[in-house]
């Protein structure tokens, strides 16, 4: 239930650049009027794109919500002429990145306050910027021949092949769109006997070679089809890393989606999949978070030290109030690495905050404006940081490596 009108605090005032009517704002909005504030103030990115001028007033605290969702804002950011399409994720990422940092240059000058540092949503969404940062920070990554941005290039399945061949010879690998986001483009490739080679990827390429994005992981088991695809999407920026064998939930490779909030794991949850590929989108479906607690206890990895993995990930942002870690547990729930930092990670209905988290019975968004009220308002236009004392540290290098 909202609160009545005299019940309202106006003390903060929201403004999120989102999709008006969609999922994540309403949620967002949902969470605001439950907090007894005003209403958020709703910036379309279809008009922050096209204007290039959003506006805000001093005491707003603005959020940077997903663009995802809206095809008319898809085709501003990717250029294409059909949203399924999955080539065009480098000249998104061009018009993205811009945008972010015109919106907050503009919150900055409005003495407004911003929730997303511009700076490091670029290398958010640049899975070989992230995996660099990631790895510098000494948190346990899969290892890649294109983390950092001095990784040399790769231009087609040619240089994927030697590479790989450079790396100690992997047999399995992930090879992904440097980009990309909900697994599009997404590869997972493996050698088999005689030097076959076969791809898992929800990409399907059409007869004349145009690819599209699909709700269905399917196979392809010739080097000519993959080395297709690879080639089709190498103008875009590719990442490589080694595709680690997961841990299993009733048959089923398993990883973990954590959300943490202001330097705080809040939220977690398990994703389960037949394929490689665990988002829910494709198949996946969400595991018990309860067993695999009890999976890595037994395996001897303390449960804080799974969350403060996820932690140690997200302090890499600190001028970000809320990322989505993907936790990786080996074979055996023995050890953990992370896989990516989502930036809007935070898209996971009904789930409400671990116990001990401060954001029991609180859904992600909720957990954002509960650390929004918390917190002390920056000088106008700084990030809203988190302080480095605040952030929990994650032990168990053992386990966690």
């Amino acid at each position: 239930m909202s609160p009545s009108p005299n019940e309202v605090r106006h003390d903060v005032r929201f403004a999120v650049v989102g999709n008006p009517g969609g999922r994540r704002v309403e949620m967002f909005a949902d969470a605001v009027l439950a907090a007894g504030l005003p209403a958020p103030r709703v910036l379309p990115w279809r008009e922050v794109l096209y204007d290039g001028r959003p506006r805000f007033e001093p005491d707003e605290t603005v959020r940077l919500d997903s663009p995802g969702e809206d095809e008319d804002v898809e085709l501003l950011l990717r250029g294409a002429d059909d949203p399924t399409r999955v080539e065009g994720t480098a000249h998104w990422y061009t018009r993205f990145t811009g945008a972010a940092r015109q919106v907050t240059e503009a919150a900055r000058a409005a003495g407004a306050a911003v929730l997303d540092d511009p700076d490091e949503l670029a290398v958010m969404f640049d899975k070989r910027l992230c995996h660099g940062v990631l790895s510098g920070a000494g948190v346990p990554v899969p290892p890649s021949p294109t983390s950092g941005p001095q990784a040399p290039p790769v231009r087609g399945w040619e240089d994927v092949r030697a590479l790989l061949a450079g790396s100690g010879g992997l047999r399995r690998a992930f090879v992904k769109l440097a980009h990309g986001s909900s697994a599009s483009g997404v590869l997972a490739v493996e050698w088999g006997a005689h030097g076959r080679v076969r791809a898992a990827t929800s990409v399907e390429r059409t007869a004349d070679g145009q690819l599209f994005n699909s709700l269905r992981v399917r196979r392809y088991e010739t080097e000519a089809e993959i080395a297709a695809i690879v080639d089709t999407l190498a103008p875009d920026g590719l990442h490589i890393e080694r595709w680690v064998p997961k841990a299993a939930q009733h048959g089923r490779a398993a990883d973990l989606r954590v959300v943490v909030v202001d330097g705080r794991a809040s939220h977690a949850v398990v994703r389960t999949s037949r394929s490689p590929m665990t988002n829910l989108h494709l198949g996946g479906i969400r595991g018990d978070l309860a067993a695999a607690r009890a999976a890595a206890e037994a395996a001897g990895v303390l449960w804080s030290e799974v969350l403060g993995l996820a932690e140690r990930a997200a302090a890499c942002f600190p001028g970000t109030l809320c990322v989505g870690v993907d936790l990786l547990p080996g074979t055996g729930w023995r050890r953990f690495s992370v896989g990516e930092v989502n930036a809007f990670g935070d898209l996971l209905p009904r789930l409400t905050g671990l116990p001990g988290s401060g954001a029991e019975g609180l859904d992600t968004y909720g957990a954002q404006v509960a650390a929004v009220l918390r917190r002390r308002k920056p000088p106008a236009g700084e990030p809203l940081r988190v302080a480095a004392e605040e952030v929990a540290g994650g032990g168990g290098v053992n386990a966690l490596g």
